[in-house]
């Protein structure tokens, strides 16, 4: 049987990620595959080009986004190569990258870390995924661009780019999901007058209780979700000044295996997740490069209801304020070249009757330069940072003691890209990086609800250390494309949660926070084919494997998956449909019987496949376009699986079952 699906699934598949506007025309996606190293993405140094990256980087681009579905961002891209999701019901999930997440994986967006609860198990990702054009996916130890916390790698969600001048439109997006009922909407404008940028968001989605033929409707897995945004600028001669705001609230049901409720409002347990936000960007020329600085505030405000609706047990509020200033520039000699410090300054606050980890103040300061040089055929990549972290907890009688701790930490990386012959490419790269225990992992002492544990931190943790190897080799024809990577890292104090086999006074089992030795390994590789003009197919494998230095699993390891896609280009240039298509994928998601099983913390998961199927066009009326329509089938089959990273798992809470989702644009 097992064969079988990897023959068919190996016959049948691709992702024919339809090219970004401004870099690739909608009439080339013929020889978009020739192209796709063209793609400029974020580097060490600035702005690079995807084919001179030393380390691996997945781009979704807009149009293959827009024609995704999920109940979140991170759940409509988490299908990517070497990234995965911990869910918890259908509104929240969280990134994990090459089997880490948490506050190993750092997010971007509106050109800062996004800083809110990324260390507990239901805390997800406070992002409007419709205000977000396209997403690069950087794998590996990123320390070097953002600091502590970037062992796994760095999501960055881009917006859409501003108008040129004298350019105003919009577009107004909605859509419906048949499973959870979920309808969402949001209203884009976006303008340019000499220079001068508006541009505003609107968006609102909520969702009662879905179902799988498991458990039928889960009980209290209804949310809702309202966010919106706001920017302001001027771009010159001399560079550019941007001002975004920005608000996203989500208020979701926390599901515990029982109750009644299958509406739209959760009802007990719930919580209120707020997060506000001030980016000032600013870009001056100077010189043979840029002058770049960012600033940013933003709070997260995270309210959990237990036995009161109007009176929050859990509630935490914290304030980050960001700063990065960095000098970009390119000399004649080919150095490309970027330097500069960047941080942060944090207060965390508990203002709710009950307590899970203790008030704190965070400094975080990092010096950085790095370099890339073209010698020959090689084009060589590296660069040295120096961090500094501070952090200082509060004590509270009979609950948390006062303690300050120092982690310093240096990051190095050093790498190499080489064409090999017409059609091969070959990379390397080498990092190191530094991870400090965030406060959760040093202080907790108290019931985690959303987790149905007790969590014990251990202040005396040290600070994780990653040194890391990648290896990449790319093949690409008129044809065929392969993109293959694979790396082997180790990791000092690697620090995880773990049953102790206690119980605590409410029942629940308590967790501590531990570290040790870790080897992780593993890889990706997709092969793109293009057999005809209009036909895309399409596999991507990837795989994690992970131990300590007793050689025992690590917990929360994804299991080996195969997904494939075969996708039917209908028109392109069409004069009423254009850029019509339709596509089947197949979803495998192996056995995963590596696990952590210390205390029962973790159990094995069986293998499941998921088939799933969309189509979608754009209707041009008089050469302009005028609506695109999507329709997206998911887990069509209706099959009953849990994935080894859901935390309902242990309860026995199965995902959704059979979706199909409608989703409708009209840009004005």
């Amino acid at each position: 049987m097992n064969k079988t699906i990897i023959v068919l699934s190996l016959l049948c598949v691709c992702v024919a990620a339809t090219a970004q506007e401004n870099i690739l025309d909608s009439t080339d996606i013929f020889y978009k595959h020739l192209h796709i190293n063209e793609i400029v993405v974020t580097g060490l140094t600035g702005n690079s080009k995807k084919k001179e990256m030393p380390a691996p980087v997945s781009v979704i681009l807009p149009a293959d986004l827009s024609a995704r579905t999920g109940g979140n961002i991170i759940n409509a891209i988490a299908t990517e190569p070497g990234l995965n999701e911990i869910t918890t019901g259908g509104g929240i999930s969280k990134p994990v990258i090459r089997g880490m997440g948490y506050n190993r994986v750092i997010v971007i967006n509106d050109g800062i870390r996004q800083e809110g609860q990324q260390w507990g198990d239901e805390h997800g990702i406070e992002i409007d995924g419709a205000g977000v054009r396209s997403v690069e996916i950087l794998k590996g130890p990123a320390s070097l661009m953002y600091g502590s916390d970037a062992l796994a790698g760095i999501l960055i969600f881009h917006p859409a780019p501003v108008r040129s001048p004298g350019e105003f439109g919009g577009s107004l997006s909605s859509e419906y999901q048949t499973n959870s009922g979920l309808l969402g909407y949001s209203l884009a404008v976006d303008g340019n007058s000499k220079g001068w940028l508006m541009g505003g968001r609107f968006s609102d989605k909520y969702a009662h209780a879905y179902r799988n033929a498991l458990n039928g409707k889960v009980a209290n897995s209804g949310y809702r979700e309202r966010a919106a945004s706001a920017m302001t600028g001027y771009n010159g001669s001399w560079g550019y000044a941007r001002l975004r705001f920005s608000y996203y609230h989500l208020t979701p049901g926390m599901i515990e295996g029982e109750g009644d409720n299958y509406g739209y409002t959760p009802t007990l347990p719930f919580q209120h997740v707020r997060h506000y936000k001030v980016v000032s960007d600013n870009t001056i020329h100077l010189g043979p490069g840029n002058l770049k600085l960012i600033l940013g505030w933003q709070q997260n405000r995270r309210e959990e209801f237990e036995e009161n609706a109007n009176k929050p047990g859990l509630d935490f509020r914290l304030n980050t304020l960001n700063y990065d200033l960095r000098y970009q520039a390119t000399f004649g000699n080919g150095w490309k070249t970027a330097f500069g410090f960047a941080g942060m300054v944090q207060k965390s606050d508990n203002l709710g009757e009950e307590y899970l980890i203790p008030a704190y103040g965070l400094f975080d300061a990092g010096l950085f330069a790095t370099a890339t040089k073209a010698l020959g055929e090689w084009t060589l990549s590296g660069g040295l940072r120096a961090d500094f972290r501070r952090i200082h907890s509060e004590a509270l009688p009979d609950r948390f003691e006062e303690f300050s701790r120092h982690f310093p930490g240096i990051s190095a990386s050093l790498g190499a890209v080489r064409p090999l012959g017409k059609h091969f490419t070959f990379r390397v790269n080498v990092a190191r990086g530094f991870r400090a225990p965030n406060p959760a992992e040093l202080g907790s002492n108290g019931k985690h609800e959303g987790t149905f544990r007790f969590e014990l931190g251990n202040k005396d943790l040290k600070p994780e250390y990653s040194l890391q190897g990648d290896l990449g080799l790319d093949f690409t024809s008129r044809y065929v494309s392969v993109e293959s990577a694979v790396f082997i890292s180790r990791i000092d104090n690697y620090i995880f949660a773990a049953r102790n086999g206690g119980i605590s006074d409410e029942g629940l089992p308590i967790y501590t926070f531990r570290s040790g030795l870790a080897h992780l390994g593993g890889g990706e590789i997709t092969i793109d084919i293009h057999p005809i003009h209009s036909l895309h197919l399409s596999s991507a494998f990837s795989c994690v494997y992970a131990r300590n230095k007793t050689g025992n699993d690590l917990p929360l390891i994804p299991a080996p998956r195969l997904f494939s896609e075969v996708k039917w280009e209908i028109t392109h240039g069409g004069q009423l449909f254009n850029n019509a298509f339709v596509s089947l994928n197949l979803d495998w998601n192996m056995a995963q019987n590596h696990f952590y099983a210390e205390g029962g913390t973790e159990t094995a998961t069986p293998a499941y496949l998921l088939i799933g199927a969309s189509a979608g066009t754009d209707l041009v009326i008089k050469g302009k376009k005028r609506l695109s329509l999507y329709i997206i089938g998911s887990n069509l089959t209706d099959r009953v699986y849990m994935p080894h990273l859901s935390r309902l798992k242990n309860i026995g809470i199965a995902n959704m079952g059979r979706n199909v989702s409608f989703k409708l644009v009209v840009p004005f």
